[in-house]
């Protein structure tokens, strides 16, 4: 079966073909336009997703040697992610089925992350075996899942304001970092001392309030956003120059080491020897020298994304149609643009 799938969820227009199960082209083009805003501008981003679409799907259809008569299945992101985003790919791979006369799937975005870590490791449609807990992590998104064999799925944590890549984002942008700062704070950690400055780790043992952490699997990351401007208020200018490296690898320890202590306790709760990470965030090397450790020191095997599957791509929307078709699921004939608060609200099946 060769699928094409399309992602246009937030700032990356992305095609890619699944041909057999193995992913045959995965085209990914990132907006550069949200530069100068320090954030994705939800207009600018529909626009570029329109300017782009078509070239994006050609390239994808060209890369894996085949040609569109011979797409088995469309499927499309339907969200959760920005309105307009969406409904560029959403339309624009509706019309396309249509055209070619062949069935339309409508994908989850958070689903698709969720079993994106399975991509490289063999068969794409191949489901996982057993059940593993699963870290959703992005500048959008911060979810813990459990779940199981046959791809249903609980959300068991949620971040209760910001997400995690917005705490890098949003603290790069306090440090004078450009945007993405991500992965910019990741290079810059490299050179610092994670123990420079104890930043908060709210809702963790760690937390001065650590009663309120008692097997709760919710994150909040905006005291650490606060917590991090009011301190370097405080700093000269010429003190936090000299000491950005140090600063950046400070509040990235914090950020880590409450998604991998969050991540662990599920696992350890549900009794589950598994654990998948994904998501932009995921990408972050701390955390997955932090989640490796910790997973090999508690008997856990660690799944993860490679780099190209971290961050938005189509590879994993088609991966997802491919594991819903191979399991016998069927797309529903009416759906709604998934918001976030509908994903969120408990157990959903994939």
């Amino acid at each position: 079966m060769n699928i094409l799938g399309i992602e246009t969820s937030c700032d990356e227009t992305s095609g890619a073909v699944l041909c057999g199960g193995q992913v045959c082209s995965n085209v990914v083009s990132s907006q550069r336009c949200h530069t100068l805003f320090g954030g994705v501008v939800p207009e600018l981003a529909s626009r570029e997703h329109e300017r782009l679409i078509v070239s994006i799907v050609d390239a994808a259809v060209t890369e894996s040697n085949i040609t569109k008569n011979e797409l088995d299945v469309i499927a499309a992101t339907a969200g959760p992610g920005l309105i307009g985003a969406v409904m560029v790919g959403l339309c624009f791979a509706q019309g396309m089925a249509y055209a070619l006369n062949i069935p339309f799937v409508p994908i989850n975005h958070i689903e698709a992350h969720i079993f994106s870590p399975f991509i490289d490791e063999g068969r794409s449609d191949k489901a996982p075996e057993g059940a593993f807990v699963s870290l959703t992590v992005s500048g959008g998104h911060t979810l813990l899942s459990v779940v199981a064999q046959d791809l249903s799925y609980k959300v068991i944590g949620r971040t209760l304001d910001d997400a995690a890549g917005e705490a890098f984002d949003k603290t790069g942008k306090m440090l004078g970092l450009p945007y993405p700062a991500g992965p910019v704070i990741d290079k810059l950690a490299e050179k610092g001392d994670p123990a420079f400055h104890q930043f908060p780790r709210a809702l963790t043992s760690q937390s001065q309030t650590s009663k309120s952490y008692n097997g709760n699997f919710d994150f909040s990351f905006s005291g650490l956003k606060t917590s991090v401007l009011t301190w370097l208020q405080k700093q000269t200018p010429e003190f936090i120059e000299s000491h950005k490296a140090d600063i950046a690898a400070s509040i990235q320890d914090a950020i880590v080491s409450v998604l991998v202590e969050k991540t662990i306790s599920a696992a350890r709760n549900n009794r589950i020897k598994a654990v998948a990470m994904a998501g932009g965030v995921s990408a972050n090397s701390a955390l997955r020298k932090a989640m490796k450790k910790a997973c090999d020191k508690a008997g856990m095997t660690l799944h993860v994304p490679g780099a190209v599957y971290s961050t938005d791509n189509a590879a994993m929307i088609a991966t997802l149609a491919g594991l819903k078709l191979s399991k016998g699921m069927k797309a529903e004939r009416s759906y709604n643009i998934a918001p976030y608060a509908s994903f969120a609200a408990g157990a959903r099946k994939a």
